[in-house]
């Protein structure tokens, strides 16, 4: 059974801040992801922000290697925002048994966010991530940066991915 989409939804307007997300993102160049205790790579990715007009944006990431293209991570879950303020909230689920919960502030057309929650299956590869910060921005030049910082048991804080993305 398909579960219906309705694309002709208008936007909850508690969500108008963050309308400038909505739509498919494609990488325009491969991304490149780094941390001590794996070999630097090089990436693509397809962002997809949705929404069915209830309160909340729905995203779904798909990154994979820029040469072989094989399939690496994916991430899906919520963006919230709470009512009457630039507190902003990404749910996330990742295909790695990671689930976190991310908070932060919306300026402009930047979001600044940094984990409040991180979980993960008991059988996760070590070491295991700690924290998480991300900043997700609209340039403008209309492209979409993203950086994402990790820390883990045996790491600090540190940058782990950067990458650009233009609209589809």
């Amino acid at each position: 059974m398909a579960c219906p989409f309705n694309q002709t939804a208008e936007l909850n307007p508690g969500l108008l801040p963050l309308d400038w997300l909505l739509g498919t993102w494609e990488s325009d160049e491969p991304g490149e992801g780094c941390f001590p205790s794996i070999k630097p790579f090089r990436y693509t990715e397809t962002l997809h922000f949705t929404h069915v007009g209830q309160p909340v944006i729905n995203f779904m990431f798909s990154a994979f290697h820029s040469e072989t293209k094989k399939p690496l991570h994916r991430e899906c879950g919520f963006i919230r925002m709470q009512p009457g303020t630039n507190r902003v909230a990404f749910i996330i689920a990742q295909n790695s048994g990671l689930v976190e919960i991310e908070e932060g502030d919306l300026t402009a057309q930047q979001l600044n966010l940094q984990s409040q929650a991180v979980a993960r299956t008991s059988f996760a590869r070590e070491p295991h991530v700690q924290q998480i910060s991300r900043v997700l921005q609209l340039r403008p030049d209309g492209r979409l940066e993203q950086t994402v910082s990790m820390a883990t048991d045996s790491q600090p804080l540190m940058q782990h991915l950067h990458i650009t993305y233009r609209r589809s």
